[in-house]
């Protein structure tokens, strides 16, 4: 992605980047299983990915640090994902439009529709983090072939 990015788009790329796990992310992951707020899924992928940056994809594209969702959900608590506000879900990431995506206790992955997370809207995007990862894998390969944004 990044070989024709220059000159198909008149400036360099920016951090584009699937990190690898370090211990400090597989700890804050097991924290996050410890405390029974994270989906099983997710403490799988943040045991060995540490987290994904595509600033050039579309508006950008990123899957935070298991330590940065630990922090958040100290700070913050959990975002309600349910009508009866008796789930609480996890901020994994967000994309640079400013809307967050959220994991619920069951898997499921949101997007806000705002970039508050003050009683939130949200619109399902995935079922899990499996259907999740594959949108935006899609959204790469659909960026790479013809720059448009993405489906995410």
């Amino acid at each position: 992605m990044t070989g024709e990015f220059e000159r198909r788009h008149g400036f360099p790329a920016g951090a584009n980047e699937v990190r690898l796990a370090d211990h400090a992310d597989q700890a804050a992951a097991r924290t996050l299983a410890q405390a029974g707020v994270i989906p099983a899924d997710l403490g799988t992928f943040y045991d060995t990915i540490g987290d994904v940056t595509w600033a050039d994809v579309g508006n950008s594209y990123f899957v935070d640090p298991a330590g940065d969702v630990l922090l958040r959900f100290k700070q913050y608590g959990p975002v309600d994902v349910s009508a009866d506000r008796k789930a609480g879900g996890l901020v994994i990431g967000s994309n640079g439009g400013g809307l967050s995506y959220v994991a619920s206790p069951g898997g499921v992955i949101y997007r806000t529709r705002t970039a508050s997370l003050d009683e939130p809207e949200l619109d399902r995007v995935a079922d899990g983090l499996r259907q999740f990862l594959e949108l935006l894998e899609r959204s790469l390969t659909r960026f790479v072939a013809n720059s448009e944004p993405g489906c995410l």
